[in-house]
């Protein structure tokens, strides 16, 4: 590449006027696209590499926002709320004065969510480092949240499988178990009406995962986009 640079220079300087100011504009266009060529190449193993730094940042940021207090209970897109099946018994309980118990039952499933999701990390980033050079490509030329999609269809069940002990460990520590056994036990007592008592476990579990994945889509998206949020340097020159 720089013999041709040298080899412009030399004719330029022989011609006349107009001719070498035209090969002095050529000169800069060839080192321009000459830059921006090997900016853009980019190894198999660089994309790989990138996406997965993406993916285990995006996990660390939001695995860090959802384990709060109130990650979960005041985000209002990933709040965990009564099971549809049991909008009843949210509605009877609440006809016949008994709200409270309701509300203290929504927040021990989101606190038992918040307290969990810390656990998730570990899980994620191992799930992460299994991930294909192919996968990766593929990924590259996805949508803005393909990389998180992926994660979710190669991992979720094993992820419901290892989280779900975590999940019932948390329901029990902030006092959901026995809030959920209170609403439905007092809910059950209501005369002619038909027994509902869904599985709390595989409930919160269910949607504590779907909380984190949506908040590190947001996350992948956020680094796709935005200039600012590519924090080291390989992600400036994969997402770039």
């Amino acid at each position: 590449m720089k013999k041709i640079l040298f080899i412009l220079v030399g004719i330029a300087m022989l011609s006349s006027s107009a001719n070498a100011q035209f090969l002095r504009n050529l000169k800069k266009k060839v080192e321009k696209t000459i830059t921006e060529s090997d900016k853009s190449v980019l190894s198999e193993e660089e994309i790989g590499k990138g996406l997965k730094e993406a993916l285990t940042i995006g996990i660390e940021k939001g695995v860090e926002q959802l384990s709060k207090q109130d990650g979960y209970f005041k985000d209002p897109e990933i709040k965990i709320p009564m099971p549809k099946e049991a909008k009843s018994v949210e509605e009877k309980l609440c006809a016949i004065g008994q709200g409270k118990k309701v509300d203290q039952a929504i927040k021990s499933m989101n606190r038992a969510a918040e307290d969990a999701a810390s656990e998730a990390k570990g899980l994620f980033v191992a799930a992460i480092k299994e991930m294909t050079l192919n996968d990766a490509l593929g990924i590259l030329k996805g949508e803005d949240d393909a990389a998180t999609r992926y994660l979710e269809n190669h991992t979720r069940d094993q992820l419901v499988e290892k989280f779900k002990p975590i999940i019932k460990t948390s329901l029990n520590k902030v006092g959901a178990t026995k809030h959920w056994k209170t609403v439905f036990s007092s809910y059950n007592k209501i005369p002619f009406i038909k027994k509902v008592n869904p599985n709390l476990d595989d409930y919160v579990t269910d949607l504590a995962i779907d909380g984190l994945f949506i908040q590190i889509a947001k996350e992948e998206v956020e680094i796709r986009k935005n200039p600012v949020a590519r924090v080291t340097d390989l992600l400036k020159k994969v997402f770039g």
